[in-house]
């Protein structure tokens, strides 16, 4: 029987409650059971995410994959079917499934991620060529973007009404016009869902490989703002944080072949998200405390500097 990482137990507990204690329970049990039914047994050492457990195998012709068994989640629940719609395109290789037990078994890749380069240009050109590789005909049954539009107004209407913030007049229309003339009317594209720079891996296949898609359908310039909040650290070092961004989104869009205009705001769209969500729930990296408020004060600014004023 494997043994479960304690921060992944922790997290899990914490963010889960009753239902995640008993879902790590039974999980060596089903990770045992998995490995069994795909003829694999355990091949290095055990790492996880946010939310799945990664169990390094070999398989029975001797090559190696991993197991991947994540929290029963809606989120969760497309992740095969985007891999499996890319085949290897961008992305790491979808061998085996069970959607019943949100596991799969997926080619393997090394540790080291995007995130880990310095170059911001490196970081989101390789991005912006995965996300063009990636942008396909979406299968029928994913998730519509566009379904969201009514969800993602109205939360914007109770965060900006019940929440204490900062956030410009402008900055909040300019984000109501997105959802309304970007986010109703999308095209039926397969999109990641969230391409930051920690799901892109070194890969011996390809240089870079994609992992943990939400598999959407929908607008291929929305994965734009994940990846940009993501890099906020690095942003941050720049001496002038506008021209970075600018330099950013000028990268991205060239490499992904996405109109710039449209991939600015989405990452607008998506750091205004950002900075109610962190004051409602708070993020993984931080629930509470200095560093929340400095996230959410970063999230707060570069909604500012990706909305243009009005001439």
């Amino acid at each position: 029987m494997i043994a479960v990482p304690e921060e992944f137990a922790r997290c899990t507990v914490e963010r889960e409650g009753e239902r995640g204690a008993a879902w790590l329970a039974e999980l060596p049990g089903l990770v045992a059971g998995l490995m069994e039914h795909w003829g694999c047994v355990p091949d290095g050492d055990i790492t996880h995410g946010g939310v799945g457990l990664i169990v390094p195998v070999r398989r029975r012709a001797g090559d190696s994959a991993v197991l991947k068994v994540s929290f029963p989640h809606p989120g969760n629940v497309h992740e095969p079917d985007a891999f499996a719609t890319w085949h290897g395109r961008g992305a790491v290789l979808l061998y085996e499934r069970a959607d019943d037990r949100f596991a799969m078994l997926l080619e393997q890749v090394r540790t080291s991620t995007l995130a880990e380069v310095e170059d911001t240009d490196e970081v989101m050109r390789v991005a912006g060529r995965i996300s063009r590789t990636l942008a396909v005909p979406a299968p029928h049954g994913l998730p519509r973007l566009r379904d969201q539009a009514d969800g993602w107004a109205e939360r914007l209407r109770e965060d900006a009404g019940e929440l204490p913030h900062g956030l410009s007049r402008y900055v909040l229309d300019a984000t109501v016009a997105t959802i309304d003339e970007l986010g109703r009317v999308q095209p039926d594209t397969l999109v990641h869902g969230d391409l930051h720079a920690r799901n892109i891996l070194r890969a011996d296949r390809e240089p870079w490989l994609a992992v943990d898609p939400k598999g959407y359908a929908g607008d291929p310039a929305y994965d734009a703002g994940t990846l940009l909040k993501a890099r906020a650290p690095a942003l941050l070092e720049a001496d002038d944080l506008g021209k970075a961004v600018d330099r950013a989104l000028d990268v991205f869009a060239e490499a992904a072949e996405l109109d710039r205009e449209r991939v600015r705001r989405w990452a607008q769209f998506h750091a205004v998200h950002a900075a109610f969500w962190g004051r409602r729930h708070g993020f993984r990296v931080a629930r509470s405390g200095a560093r929340l408020d400095w996230l959410t004060a970063f999230a707060d600014r570069l909604a500012e500097l990706l909305t243009p004023r009005a001439v």
